[in-house]
């Protein structure tokens, strides 16, 4: 399937979830991220979740890192549309975030870390197939992110849904996933 038809179906299909049916999948995502054996990671870049798209709880994820290990610095997007471009900004308890034109929460302000010093990256997307690839909202402001970041960096994926076979128009600057996890898998590739 193409890119725009995938976009259309998983949203659809997000849609009808309830807030009941959201709430135990991201109970489910959660558990199968704690099985993931990932190297020690100082720096993950993570995004606030759009709730009107249902998006996973990428919260529940975050937290878990957070107890996990102590030490951890946690980043989040600011997007500059006039270049088309997205900066990585460390945040605390203190950050204050506020709500971009795309209805994306932000950091206000805060130091800038680069691309290169990030170790995971915690990337949105609507659908993903067996590759990898991964369909997001078509701004292309992560792909253009990820291709920054270190060849060891872990670029992960959260899906409520299992893959699909394949992304039909995959271009050469989409940076495919190193690992997906849904409520009953994860995919490495």
């Amino acid at each position: 399937m193409l890119k725009k038809q995938l976009r259309k179906l998983f949203r659809e299909k997000r849609n009808v979830l309830t807030a009941a049916e959201k709430a135990k999948l991201d109970d489910l995502l959660l558990i199968q991220f704690q099985t993931v054996d990932l190297p020690m990671v100082s720096i993950v870049f993570s995004y606030w979740p759009i709730e009107e798209n249902k998006e996973p709880n990428t919260h529940l994820f975050t937290d878990f890192l957070e107890f996990r290990l102590p030490e951890l610095q946690l980043v989040y997007p600011k997007i500059d549309s006039a270049t088309g471009t997205m900066q990585g900004i460390l945040v605390d308890d203190d950050t204050r975030f506020t709500r971009n034109y795309f209805n994306v929460y932000e950091p206000e302000n805060g130091e800038v870390i680069t691309a290169t010093d990030i170790d995971l990256v915690i990337v949105p997307l609507l659908a993903f197939d067996q590759q990898g690839y991964r369909v997001g909202y078509g701004k292309g402001y992560y792909d253009k992110f990820l291709a920054g970041c270190r060849g060891d960096c872990i670029k992960a994926g959260f899906s409520y849904f299992e893959p699909v076979a394949a992304i039909d128009d995959c271009h050469d600057f989409d940076v495919p996933l190193d690992l997906c996890i849904t409520p009953q898998a994860v995919y490495v590739f």
